[in-house]
């Protein structure tokens, strides 16, 4: 059986597109990157997003949008401006994760723009926000006058199938890889083609930095309500979500007023199931087995700290080899370490270490100590309240460029 005799008639479910455009996307020319008529469809999509009734019931639908406005895509081509020629390298593959359900659609903007043709397998989770996105591409893509855009786009379900990932593997030149070490373990079973090249987004973790004295000047509601959006938002599902929380100074007072001004967003905003709570006792029990000296710190507001579980932690180093992040948990649960110099975290700055998210400290200060002691994670630092932003450069990777290709021309002097 060639590649193109699979049968994907019933097996496979189109969100947006068809099965003749999955079929015919090898042979779709591909776009000049940044070009004007994906920016002209992205501003459509924005706006078409923006204009429903129930949008501001969806921040991250409604972020997204924002995100892909012309004027916010016209100031990120001009940052990002080139002087060669650039074009998509052809068909992009994407697995989005099954817990950041606008994923897919920040993954197929950066592989459209870069000029791409997006064939997204998303998750079978029933999520609204990718009921809205798809719907409002569908309603532009129904219109001839971007009849000219339809090619460009097919976003997919369909359940666990070797046969069908291996044949949209082997028909794509960008295979992006989003979803945890498994994921990318079981994906890379299927063959690239010889010309294809990937990117993986693994399993990371993120850290908070706060200065003590600094915080103490700070509102601590405003700086609550910034790190719930880093964290609870997402249920600290996304890897750009702090679970540490390192404190650069020994303040009581710091701690007991950021902990208690987060807890009182906490309490008015979030929800939290019985298996949440369940999940985060074993997780705490298992901390104190590894790592003994953990004790919790407690909240003085009422007794039902459920939705918020801060574990004090004496070292960040566990026996053989691990760290104590390699022990998170999500739903509101969050170390906290005390250090007099962030040469003390270094051991963490690993591989698996995506975003440093700060409070009191200068951004270009910290990443020039990061380059200096040369450590091998951290590919962001931004300011607390930022950790969810969306760029066009994640976990390390300038987007476009990686999914573009250039066309040199050779000048002898």
């Amino acid at each position: 059986m060639t590649r193109m005799q699979i049968n994907l008639k019933d097996n496979i479910k189109y969100l947006v597109g068809s099965e003749e455009i999955l079929r015919s996307a090898p042979r779709t020319p591909v776009l000049e990157t940044f070009s004007d008529r994906a920016i002209e469809f992205l501003a459509s999509l924005s706006r078409e997003i923006l204009a429903l009734p129930y949008i501001r019931a969806h921040v991250d639908v409604m972020s997204y949008a924002y995100w892909i406005r012309r004027a916010s895509l016209e100031k990120s081509k001009e940052e990002l401006k080139q002087k060669e020629y650039r074009l998509g390298r052809g068909v992009a593959f994407h697995i989005a994760p099954s817990n950041v359900p606008v994923n897919f659609a920040v993954s197929m903007t950066s592989s459209f723009l870069a000029g791409n043709i997006s064939v997204i397998r998303v998750s079978n989770k029933d999520f609204e926000e990718v009921k809205i996105i798809c719907g409002a591409m569908n309603t532009l893509l129904e219109k001839e006058e971007n009849a000219d855009m339809r090619p460009y786009f097919c976003i997919v379900r369909y359940d666990h199938s070797d046969e069908i990932s291996a044949f949209l593997s082997s028909i794509c030149d960008v295979r992006i890889i989003w979803g945890g070490d498994r994921t990318i373990e079981q994906i890379r079973k299927y063959p690239l083609p010889p010309r294809a090249i990937e990117m993986c987004f693994s399993d990371r973790h993120s850290i908070a930095i706060i200065d003590s004295e600094k915080y103490l000047k700070a509102d601590p509601d405003e700086v609550a309500k910034k790190f719930y959006t880093d964290t609870y938002y997402s249920d600290q599902n996304a890897c750009s979500s702090p679970r540490l929380i390192v404190w650069l100074g020994d303040s009581t007072e710091a701690k007991e007023r950021f902990w208690q001004a987060l807890y009182r967003e906490v309490k008015a905003r979030y929800e939290i199931q019985p298996i949440q709570v369940i999940n985060k006792f074993s997780i705490l029990t298992e901390i104190a087995m590894k790592l003994p000296g953990s004790r919790v710190f407690h909240l003085e507001e009422d007794g039902q700290n459920n939705k918020l579980v801060v574990v004090d932690i004496p070292t960040l180093s566990l026996p053989d080899d691990e760290t104590v992040m390699d022990y998170k948990m999500n739903s509101g649960y969050f170390y906290q370490y005390t250090v007099n110099s962030l040469d003390e975290i270094e051991p963490i700055l690993n591989k698996s270490c995506q975003t440093l998210a700060v409070l009191g400290l200068d951004k270009e200060e910290v990443t020039e100590k990061v380059v200096r002691k040369g450590v091998r994670g951290v590919d962001r630092v931004v300011n607390i309240g930022d950790t969810m932003g969306l760029e066009f450069v994640w976990d390390g990777y300038r987007m476009i460029d990686t999914m573009s290709r250039v066309i040199y021309i050779y000048s002898q002097l």
